[in-house]
């Protein structure tokens, strides 16, 4: 089936959908903060959905006293679906495993992070895991390793077919913890915290699926740089509507702590990935263009939307050229200092 075919397949479908708009895909708003209840809430953000550009509008609010970033009022089970549809499988199953598979050396950066601490790991459970990319990198860096991968998508069983995990866990986290008791020596996160509902009970679930000694690897955008702040809502880690959470750096070492982990290590720099002026401009051009045709349009683009997008993307890559090169030779040997760091990696050893 072409493309073009699966979209208007699925059309009916998604217009059925969005009949009856977009406001019950959304709990009641909270009015205190997730991670410390205070009630000293205010706006940080207000966007769309920049990369599908499905309907709806998303809100982020900072608590004032801790400054722990969240989305208010926060997608319900049906908007989570609804969003994530197409977004990683279906339609977007091919764009996205291609985009994940092309960057083995990041991923082997991320195994690397772990030697220090523990050379010869013989367990390693992937949470987020999606297609197995991560794992199938870091056998290369590891290879007297297992690893092992969970997901809530059905990306997971095709790692396992793939043969990039040895064996899939399909479901949440929290609810598949308990029979993984004790079961690894690492266990990591990469990007998976501010996809969840409620961070704290994921890390809950870490505490109990790492042995005494073992060691849990995490890495999270970092609400603190200073792109988030400069770039605005064209700033990629945002990600709206899919990240719910935002942790800075300090809470998470605390919750860390009070679960029963010494964090041994922060990383910023090493945690950086060098797209955000290509992505910020990226986002700004596609938003500005006539859209491409999807699902939760109500018909397809016409021949002079398509020719308009077209033109406009054509005359954005000069743009698109020289913000990857700053991102990569200008910025990336300075984010740290520059406090542009996009994300920061924590490994914290279960005491």
């Amino acid at each position: 089936m072409s493309k073009q075919s699966e979209i208007e397949a699925l059309r009916s479908a998604y217009q059925r959908d969005l009949a009856e708009g977009t406001d019950r895909f959304f709990e009641p708003r909270r009015t205190t903060c997730p991670w410390c209840r205070s009630d000293r809430l205010t706006t940080r953000l207000r966007t769309t959905d920049l990369l599908q550009h499905k309907p709806g509008s998303f809100v982020l609010d900072r608590c004032q006293d801790c400054g722990h970033t969240f989305q208010n009022p926060r997608l319900n089970e049906s908007g989570l679906e609804f969003y994530y549809r197409d977004f990683y499988d279906g339609l977007g199953e091919q764009k996205m495993s291609g985009t994940f598979g092309g960057r083995t050396k990041m991923y082997q950066g991320r195994a690397r992070s772990m030697v220090p601490h523990d050379p010869t790991p013989k367990n390693w459970l992937d949470v987020g895991t999606g297609h197995g990319h991560f794992c199938e990198a870091a056998r290369e860096v590891l290879p007297g390793t297992s690893f092992d991968g969970l997901d809530f998508t059905d990306g997971v069983e095709l790692a396992a077919r793939e043969g990039r995990v040895e064996h899939a866990y399909r479901g949440a986290f929290p609810d598949l913890a308990p029979e993984l008791t004790a079961r690894y020596d690492v266990v990591s996160m990469f990007h998976y915290l501010e996809h969840s509902t409620d961070p704290d009970r994921e890390l809950r679930a870490a505490h109990e699926t790492v042995r005494s000694g073992g060691h849990l690897l995490i890495e999270v955008p970092d609400p603190e740089s200073r792109y988030a702040r400069l770039l605005g809502r064209w700033w990629l880690p945002w990600l709206q509507p899919q990240h719910l959470h935002f942790i800075p750096v300090a809470n998470l070492r605390a919750r860390l702590t009070d679960l029963g982990f010494t964090v041994v290590a922060e990383q910023h720099a090493e945690a950086h990935d060098p797209v955000d002026l290509l992505a910020a401009c990226w986002l700004a051009l596609d938003h500005t263009a006539p859209r491409e045709d999807a699902p939760w349009l109500p018909k397809p683009p016409g021949a002079l939307q398509k020719t308009l997008r077209a033109t406009l993307l054509i005359a954005g890559i000069p743009a698109l050229i020289a913000s990857t090169l700053l991102d990569r030779f200008a910025v990336r040997p300075l984010s740290h200092r520059l406090r542009v760091s996009n994300a920061y990696r924590i490994v914290a050893r279960r005491d």
